[in-house]
């Protein structure tokens, strides 16, 4: 059964970095393709980077050439390594496979970016 579990979040200054974790617990992730998607408080879901099983990414346009999506199949984790981070990307972040599977919404990890 798949778990998924996203870490890694905080509050930083515009401009700042972080880098989020995704961790399944169910050591299926390594046959998915995966996403990050972050969510506003009343905004929609949105997808903001993906990776195939064999490593092909594909960023949204909001955050192509800031952010990297990178997958580590020996520890069944999933990363978003996040640098100038702007006011816009406050969000709660959450992984999921791609397409997004109903039933593998975690609890997200919080970013908050301000000055």
């Amino acid at each position: 059964q798949v778990q998924l579990v996203e870490s890694g979040g905080g509050l930083v200054q515009p401009g700042g970095s972080l880098r989020l974790s995704c961790a399944d617990t169910g050591r299926l992730l390594n046959i998915y393709a995966m996403g990050w998607y972050r969510q506003d408080p009343g905004q929609q879901r949105e997808l903001v980077a993906t990776i195939t099983s064999g490593g092909s990414t594909h960023y949204a346009r909001s955050v192509k050439g800031r952010f990297t999506i990178s997958r580590d199949n020996a520890k069944n984790t999933v990363y978003l390594q996040m640098t100038n981070l702007q006011l816009e990307d406050t969000a709660v972040y959450y992984c999921n496979t791609h397409p997004a599977a109903v039933d593998y919404w975690g609890k997200g990890t919080l970013v908050t970016v301000s000055s």
